[in-house]
């Protein structure tokens, strides 16, 4: 940290008090005292809707008793966070703790939270959680060391992309077919599905293969893009988050944007011929969501999707008995032990904008007794999923199982992975979490293809992250790339001409400013990673 960056630090610390006193409208302004010696605690966290107030959740008494104090819990709806957010952090006044509020880069931003690196020996519970997940330390580190805001980790269980390429088993056994394993297999599959009435309705309603329209953003933002076919010919997607979703990508330590190769070009002749041939519906990139949503679950009764990109089986509602996920099927020219599948896996597994505490504050020991305990793995696995013995049940030190009360109940007893700030150790097992049934049966298909690439290598880590300055270059870089790319290859898999127009649609990208984002990426990468 420079020196300009120290005193602008101290500046705003200095200032908070003052802020305090002017920002009655925010959640919170930091410690105080209530009732005798024992200082009172404001915690602030963000929490999805119809979530029980955590004041009134049984784990939080641990807290009480870690830090021997007093705790005023501030509940703020993401949906009204939006725009508190920016105004606290103007004010230069937060709150002790803040939970599921702040992630890394405003900590770069605004210097008001605590480096907990320096407390580490305060908090054993949170430095066993980064031994343990080495990465998860780096995802919270800024290059010079600091961690401002903790990560949160749901544990093995949740390893895993949350992006699956599904197909219907039941009418694959009905028409005698195997799971297809290359490009071409796929096509027959899919010509199959269009011509042999696999739903059994005597109608030539099934669509053999749905996809979603595109964000016009890039690849990601709008989950399940059809351009996980990528891996297909072994360039490793990252489309739950960070750059992939706008074409970066990283193979054997090279970084690239993916949009200017021969593989993308590959994908899109690929899908522009099932489209030809009925195999994709015509009207695909112009279709709303809630329209496509509805052709996965039809009516409950009979399928109209073969094949679709979704999360598990449980996208098709009532239907996902019929529905197995597939791994990615070879593409032209590959061996199977070079397709892969998308590398997403950490970003499932760990939440990087968890906790942070105010820096300077005046009970630093009570608040980090706080914070320690809250990284307890008892007191996580009830913040992730409800208190203990009501909602889990604790079999042995190892061991939890969900209770039916939590399915019973009509409210959110538990902060969830997106609200919690706590680690469940890898070996630890909680049973009859529903979505991680049907989550584990579909990505566990991939365990051979996650074999075949490196997750530093040949993806972008989730822990790298360029500077403000550079992370704004990238974004206007990448909003003029995307005005232009979106329509250019919609129109590609609608009509054709991508091998006429590719090399003018490459050298359009490059006076955009698509090799000066590879460069910083790669810079940003060398950097987290060498």
């Amino acid at each position: 940290m420079s020196g300009a960056q120290k005193n602008t630090r101290k500046r705003i610390i200095a200032g908070a008090a003052m802020a305090c006193a002017a920002a009655t409208m925010l959640a919170g302004c930091g410690s105080d005292t209530a009732g005798g010696d024992k200082p009172q605690i404001e915690i602030l966290v963000v929490t999805q809707a119809n979530t029980i107030a955590p004041a009134k959740m049984a784990w939080t008494k641990k807290l009480t008793a870690a830090c021997d104090c007093t705790i005023k819990w501030s509940q703020v709806m993401t949906t009204a966070w939006s725009n508190q957010k920016s105004p606290m952090l103007a004010s230069g006044s937060v709150p002790d703790i803040s939970i599921a509020a702040f992630d890394p880069s405003d900590a770069d931003k605004v210097p008001v939270f605590e480096d907990l690196n320096q407390h580490m020996d305060q908090l054993p519970n949170v430095a066993k959680f980064f031994k343990e997940q080495p990465n998860a330390k780096k995802l919270a580190q800024t290059p010079s060391g600091s961690v401002y805001v903790l990560p949160s980790s749901r544990g093995q269980q949740f390893y895993g992309s949350g992006q699956h390429m599904m197909i219907n088993k039941t009418w694959l056994d009905k028409l005698g077919l195997e799971i297809p394993k290359t490009w071409d297999e796929l096509e027959k599959v899919l010509e199959a599905f269009k011509t042999q009435d696999p739903n059994g309705n005597g109608k030539a309603d099934e669509i053999p293969m749905n996809i979603k329209k595109f964000d016009t953003t890039g690849f990601g933002p709008d989950w399940y893009n059809t351009f996980l076919l990528l891996n297909s010919l072994g360039i490793v997607t990252h489309f739950n988050s960070g750059p992939s979703q706008q074409g970066i990508y990283v193979k054997d330590g090279k970084v690239g944007n993916f949009m200017a190769t021969d593989e993308f070009k590959t994908v899109v002749k690929y899908l522009n011929k099932l489209m030809g041939e009925g195999l994709i519906p015509s009207d695909a990139l112009t279709k709303d969501a809630s329209k496509y949503n509805a052709e996965l679950s039809s009516d409950g009764k009979t399928a109209l999707t073969g094949v679709a990109f979704a999360y598990a089986a449980t996208d098709f509602g009532d239907l996902s008995d019929e529905y197995v996920a597939m791994p990615a099927p070879a593409g032209p020219g590959m061996s199977a032990d070079d397709v892969t599948w998308d590398g997403s896996v950490e970003t499932t597994m760990f939440q990087n904008n968890k906790l942070a505490v105010r820096a300077g504050d005046e009970h630093m020991d009570a608040v980090l007794k706080i914070v320690n305990e809250l990284y307890d793995p008892d007191v996580s696995v009830q913040q992730f999923y409800g208190s203990s013995p009501e909602y889990v049940t604790k079999k042995d030190d190892k061991t939890y199982e969900l209770t039916q009360k939590v399915y019973d109940s009509t409210e959110r007893v538990g902060l969830g992975g997106e609200s919690a700030a706590g680690w469940i150790p890898n070996d630890v097992t909680v049973n009859n979490i529903d979505y991680l049934t049907s989550f584990r049966a579909a990505d566990d298909v991939y365990a051979e293809q996650y074999k075949h690439f490196d997750l530093t290598k040949d993806t972008m880590p989730d822990y790298v992250r360029p500077s403000d300055t550079d992370s704004t270059t990238i974004s206007n870089n990448d909003t003029q790339m995307f005005d232009y790319a979106m329509p250019v290859i919609s129109r590609w898999i609608v009509s054709g001409g991508v091998d006429g127009e590719f090399d003018d649609f490459v050298s359009k990208l490059k006076t955009l400013g698509m090799d000066d984002t590879v460069a910083l990426w790669q810079k940003w990468y060398d950097k987290y990673t060498k």
